[in-house]
């Protein structure tokens, strides 16, 4: 794992929470995006060398909406740069780790990703994050 790639952040209200991290951060989302396939949009906001991703249930059974509804707004997940997200998981697997798919997905930012279970990372949601090289 190279770095932090984004730290992910739970919210009801895309629009409502855009605002709130726009004067927090004192700048725009960079880029806003649905993920069909997970039931989220997403905003994305970057200060300095760190990323800020915001997450909001697109359909009522999405796994945000779940998250929120048990959890309530608030850190998600940490995700990580890896560079063969392939050979990672792999990696992981080996190690014990249980990862949520067994192949990786199409995320946002134009990234593959792949989650690990929070039952064997104390409680955190971890992504494994591959840019998409065009």
């Amino acid at each position: 794992m190279n770095k932090i790639e984004h730290i992910g952040i739970a919210v009801k209200d895309l629009d409502t929470s855009c605002d709130l991290y726009e004067k927090l951060l004192g700048t725009a989302a960079y880029k806003r995006e649905s993920v069909a396939s997970e039931g989220v949009d997403t905003a994305f906001f970057r200060t300095g060398e760190n990323k800020i991703e915001l997450l909001a249930a697109s359909a009522e059974d999405s796994p945000i909406a779940s998250f929120i509804g048990k959890r309530g707004e608030g850190i998600h997940h940490i995700a990580f740069d890896v560079d063969d997200i392939y050979a990672e998981m792999k990696r992981l697997k080996n190690e014990g780790f249980v990862l949520l798919n067994e192949e990786p997905k199409f995320g946002a930012d134009n990234k593959l990703i792949c989650f690990v279970h929070p039952k064997g990372t104390n409680g955190v949601l971890i992504e494994l994050c591959q840019e998409i090289k065009k």
